[in-house]
């Protein structure tokens, strides 16, 4: 498959690949961490590597655990999935003007693949909406690599809890794995609004049932780049109303407000002189 695509296409590919590489140590480390902790909950073997492959969704696998540890109706369970997984909804909307062209199937095996770090990743590229060449291969490459680390470490995860001391500690290595890429991401007001906002919020609702925190954080991060990109559009427009101004005045505009000139040419000077009569003079 790979040899039948463009040469172009075989670039953005890579491209991709290369771009999300930085990531898979904390992609790994994080589906290590789901895989043991699926494992060492009331799943079998069977049934933590179909949640592994169907859900691929590391926030909401954890999430459920305890769920159905203690045994709770199952649509408690799919409630807290649905909450956690929310701001997907997000990111599917955020790429619907790129791969809108695409048929809805493979929309939808495109939604099934996109993550987290891979739509940082894509949207940092700053890609025009609609078709363009490369984009969608950039976009495979990525999810290739980022779904394939997810895949083998939380599948090794599973099967190896038992060599897997719970004191590791590897719950908190994969966070902190993350936090780089995230810190990077920050590239503007508007972001560092939004992640300001969205951690104070996390923090002050962190107790609420269904992990209710994480889509109300996604929703005040939503609302506060809102608000900073538009305070910042003003902001540009009244810079852009100041300097037009100052352009507009012209010349001819300020000799309005001068004073009048003192020797103003008479009408003699005004007069046209014959070719001939400048002959005469020389």
């Amino acid at each position: 498959m790979f040899d039948r695509l463009s040469d172009l296409n075989r670039r953005a590919f890579l491209d991709g690949v290369k771009t999300l590489s930085p990531a898979v140590p904390a992609t790994f480390s994080w589906g290590l961490v789901t895989g043991i902790a699926m494992a060492k909950s009331v799943l079998t073997v069977p049934q933590a590597l179909g949640m592994s492959l169907a859900a691929y969704a590391g926030s909401s696998q954890l999430a459920v655990l305890p769920l159905f540890a203690a045994k709770l109706p199952l649509w408690t369970i799919l409630l807290t999935a649905a909450m956690v997984n929310l701001r997907f909804v997000i990111f599917s909307a955020g790429l619907a003007p790129h791969f809108a062209y695409l048929p809805l199937r493979r929309r939808l095996v495109l939604g099934y693949f996109n993550g987290d770090i891979i739509y940082l990743m894509f949207q940092k590229r700053n890609f025009q909406t609609g078709y363009q060449p490369g984009k969608e291969a950039f976009f495979w490459g990525m999810a290739a690599t980022s779904w394939s680390s997810w895949q083998v470490s939380s599948i090794a995860g599973i099967l190896l809890a038992s060599l897997f001391p719970d004191n590791w500690g590897l719950e908190l290595a994969g966070t902190l794995a993350l936090i780089p890429l995230i810190v990077s991401a920050i590239a503007t007001r508007s972001t560092l609004a939004a992640v300001g906002v969205a951690s104070v919020i996390a923090l002050v609702t962190l107790d609420l049932p269904y992990r209710l925190s994480l889509p109300l954080a996604v929703a005040a991060a939503l609302l506060a780049g809102t608000f900073a990109d538009l305070m910042a559009e003003k902001m540009g427009a009244g810079r852009k109303t100041i300097g037009a101004a100052r352009r507009s005045e012209t010349p001819v505009a300020r000799l309005s407000d001068a004073e009048p000139l003192k020797n103003p040419p008479s009408d003699l000077d005004k007069s046209p002189v014959s070719p001939k009569a400048t002959r005469s003079a020389r």
